[in-house]
């Protein structure tokens, strides 16, 4: 069966391409017009009714969400290497981590660039400083969430890390910094790029004339 994953490289489908390209599966990109607004047609709001990307068909199946991706994937493709197996004790931080990425690093960022007044004790993404300790208790002496194992985790989790730091919403910890270029020296990540980069560059709007 045929995975396609519905892409622009302006979007959290990028990540997803790293994450085909640790599997090392064939895939094919199917480009989604954003500036055009094909993510808001009716053909792509029949896949994927919230209009958003990364959305990506395996076969029959449709699967939306990042994390959720993630997690399908290296179980469909890598169990037991980039995903611990079913009664692996290291499972349950495995999934720890590759939640925490959307639930709670991206809103925590977001509300503290933007500023938000939210009682600590209501909003799921805690305290910055709290925040910001368990990413670097994460990350510890590394070199990836799981000690000496690289797992899909390191991909959203890392991921996520690596956009804020880039983008300025993270500090430049030494940890996360170190951690980020880890990450940017893996095969894969820099196979992804250059895809993302390389469709970009294929579907970038004609100059004015």
């Amino acid at each position: 069966m045929s995975v396609t994953l519905f892409h622009h490289p302006h979007s959290r489908a990028a990540t997803v391409v790293w994450m085909l390209e640790e599997l090392g599966i064939d895939y094919t990109l199917s480009h989604v017009d954003l500036r055009a607004g094909a993510q808001r047609s009716a053909a792509f709001l029949a896949v994927n009714p919230m209009g958003k990307l990364p959305t990506l068909v395996d076969g029959p199946t449709v699967i939306t969400e990042a994390a959720a991706i993630a997690m399908y994937l290296a179980d469909r493709h890598a169990l037991g290497r980039l995903a611990p197996a079913l009664d692996d004790p290291q499972r349950a931080t495995y999934l720890r981590w590759i939640l925490y990425a959307p639930s709670v690093i991206e809103p925590g960022c977001m509300a503290h660039a933007g500023g938000w007044e939210v009682q600590a004790s209501s909003a799921g993404w805690g305290r910055w400083d709290d925040m910001l300790q368990t990413i670097r208790s994460a990350i510890g002496e590394g070199p990836w969430l799981l000690g000496e194992r690289f797992t899909m985790a390191d991909v959203v989790f890392g991921g996520t890390v690596s956009w804020m730091v880039g983008f300025g919403l993270l500090p430049k910890d030494p940890a996360m910094v170190d951690y980020v270029a880890r990450l940017g020296a893996r095969p894969a990540k820099q196979r992804a790029d250059a895809i993302n980069a390389a469709e970009l560059t294929k579907h970038a709007p004609p100059p004015a004339e």
